[in-house]
This record gives C-alpha cells, structure tokens and sequence, in this order.
C-alpha cells in the first residue's frame, strides 16, 4: 500500500523507501497538501522533491480542480522514438552537430500543420511547436544498453540495434498563459462542475494535446537532421489532471501508467530505462509512476557545487559513455548537471520493490540536447579536426 501516512485531511501513500532521497521541505509541501479541504488521498513517487506551487514526483486525488498543482507546464511528458539507424552506423561528433539543428523554431508550415492535423484550433503560441524548451527538457539520441522483456520489446517494435529518441518537453508559453490566467483571477481552486472549472479543463486539454503534437515535432525534426526515419514507442504525459470517479486526479511530475511501457529518465549522464507497469499495481498509486529520477539539489544550490570554469563545463559536455551534451547556456549547463539528480538506480529498485512495474529495457545517452548555438556555426573543435585532416568531413549515413 505504499506506507500509508495520515497527515491532516488526506492519507498520504509513499512508494519510496529508506534508500530515497527525499527531503525534509518536501515532506512539508505533502503536509499542505493533504490538508487542503477536499484533498482524499495522494501517492507519492521515489523521484518526489520540492516544486514551486506543490510537490514534484506525486499524484493528488482532490474534490476540486487545483491548476497550480498541475503547473504552468501542462502536458509535459516524455516520449520515446525508434530510429531506422543502427547504432553501430553512427558517427557521435557528427550526430552532435546535426542535432544543433534542433535550435530555434520551425522554418515554414509545418508545425502548425501538425497541429491542424490533430485538430487543434490554432493559438497565439503556436510558432513554439517543435521546440525543446528549457529547464529539464531535452531531446537526446539513445542506444539500447539492455533488454529485459524480449517478448515485450518485441511486440512494441524495439529494435536493440538501432538508436532511438528520448523527447522530454511540454506545452511551452501555451501552458503557462494558461496558469497565469487563473492565478491572475484569483480562482486557485475550480470547482469541476462550474462554468470556470470546466472552462480551465477546456484550455487544458488543449494543452496536454499540443504538447503531444510538440514532442512529436521535436523527434521529426531531429530524425530530419539525422537522415533518419522514426516510429513512436511511447508519449506519457506527467503533468496534467484527470477527472476520475473519486473526483480530480491532479498529476505534478508523475507519470500515468495507464497506457503502456513509461519512459523513466536518469540524468544526462546515465541510463534511462522503459518500464512495464505492472496490471496489480496497488489501487492508492492512482495508475502512477515516477517520471525520471527526480531532483537531488535545487537549480540554484547547484552554482555552488558545480563550478562554471572553462575546465569545469569541459566534463559537463561529455557524458560517461562517450557521448555529447549540447548546451550552450552555462548556467544551464550547471544547474542540469548529473549530480543535481538522484539515482536513478534507486528510483528503479523502489518502483520494484512496490509493484509499480518492471524495466522493459535501459538505454544509455548518446546526445542530449538542451541548447545549442546557430547550427550554421562549426565548433571550434570540429573546425580544428577539419583543418586538421585536410579536407571534409564523411557523411555517416
């Protein structure tokens, strides 16, 4: 049951063990949280860590509709895409500077196209489609390290010799616009049944549904500059709410397992895994799992444990497996650097050990994509290695 607590109003079902990471200050923001009137029940992840409006890593079972406990983020989610490349093919320095690609918006129609196409009416946000974002989001090329369910990497069309595409990104300014909007009314609690509450609910759906569409344009796009052709596996959102029969289920960084194998990401600097969830999963995680591994250490604390000399941001750029993490934010670079993340390895004994699910397979990074500078723009030490060898580089594909 996930070592039911009764905090204030509601029960609170912790799927984390000893072994977890879990701070004192976000064990206070449960405590608010479960004593908010209408709040029943709340499941929380191993990946759980403070959040700015309310727990990260939990899902909220509440008589209202609470949009701050969703967040400006709507949507936001992980999807993961198989690649036609085998990986053996790939030539990482090159896959680095192709997947530069990804800065900036869309040139032409079609990212609004993908979005009439899923029947999206257009909005005033719609030139963001197809962009990373920043913060934790990312775009990163992947290679099967294991597999665990053959017969199931099987059926859902895994190929372990070929690269794939972890997409982590969300609703954008859209999102936000949205969020903003309540809190400029002071509406912070929507009654589901009410003219308001089920307005928000419109714009939300709307949200969570565009940010499908962004993810999707994200790997598009860089499969594009790949040369490269792509079949989804997997989109689970983790930041949404949900009308449920014991009223709003609220979602804040917690992925639904209700449909199919979940993308649970590490940090950039180890492996991610596809996790099976498990059809007897206990009733009070909600069809929960964690969404990845979960913040360790704030962004801003992270200034102080990483430095951002020249030498520093050097390692920052490579990850252990050999492979490139394009971000040209220094700050950026700091704040998401491995160290600020708990163990994933930890994060997967607990969904184990509380009969969350069972890893389907693990990847490990080959090139993480957060920012980059105009594509246009050779790196000065690819620039070095041409001018090096006399002559240009071999296409890869």
């Amino acid at each position: 049951m996930g070592n039911p607590q009764r905090i204030g109003a509601a029960p609170i079902h912790s799927f984390y063990s000893s072994n977890a990471w879990i701070e004192g200050n976000v064990i206070r923001q449960l405590e608010e949280m479960a004593a908010i009137p209408g709040m029943k029940a709340i499941a929380a992840m191993p990946d759980l860590h403070v959040g700015k409006y309310g727990p990260v890593g939990c899902a909220l079972l509440s008589e209202m509709i609470h949009p701050q406990l969703v967040g400006s983020d709507i949507g936001c989610g992980m999807a993961l895409f198989q690649l036609d490349t085998p990986v053996r093919k790939l030539r990482l320095d090159q896959a680095a500077e192709r997947l530069a690609a990804l800065e900036g918006s869309i040139d032409g129609n079609a990212g609004v196209d993908a979005l009439a196409a899923a029947g999206l009416a257009p909005t005033l946000f719609d030139s963001a489609v197809g962009t990373v974002g920043g913060g934790n989001h990312f775009c990163e090329l992947q290679a099967v390290e294991q597999v665990f369910e053959a017969g199931h990497a099987s059926q859902i069309g895994l190929d372990p010799a070929s690269a794939v595409l972890l997409v982590h990104s969300g609703s954008r300014g859209l999102g936000y616009s949205i969020l903003q909007k309540h809190l400029a009314s002071s509406q912070s609690v929507l009654d589901p049944e009410g003219d308001v509450g089920q307005s928000y609910m419109v714009a939300h759906d709307h949200a969570v549904a565009w940010a499908k569409v962004n993810r999707l344009m994200i790997a598009r796009r860089a499969a594009a500059a790949l040369r490269a052709d792509l079949r989804p596996l997997a989109d689970i959102s983790h930041n949404f709410a949900e009308r449920v029969a014991g009223g709003v289920l609220h979602r804040k960084g917690a992925a639904t397992s209700s449909q199919g194998p979940v993308p649970v990401p590490g940090s950039r600097g180890t492996l991610s895994y596809l996790v099976s969830p498990s059809a007897d999963a206990p009733l009070e995680a909600f069809a929960t799992m964690a969404h990845g591994a979960g913040r360790k250490y704030d962004r801003s604390s992270m200034h102080g444990r990483v430095r951002a000399k020249k030498s520093d941001l050097a390692r920052l750029e490579r990850n252990p497996f050999g492979g490139y993490v394009l971000c040209s934010d220094r700050s950026l670079m700091v704040e998401e650097a491995p160290e600020a993340y708990k163990s994933i390895d930890s994060v997967m004994d607990d969904i184990a050990r509380f009969n969350l699910g069972q890893p389907l397979a693990s990847f490990r990074p080959l090139v993480t994509f957060k920012t980059a500078r105009d594509p246009s723009e050779r790196s000065e030490r690819q620039s070095h290695v041409d001018r090096r060898k006399g002559r240009q580089r071999e296409d890869w594909r």
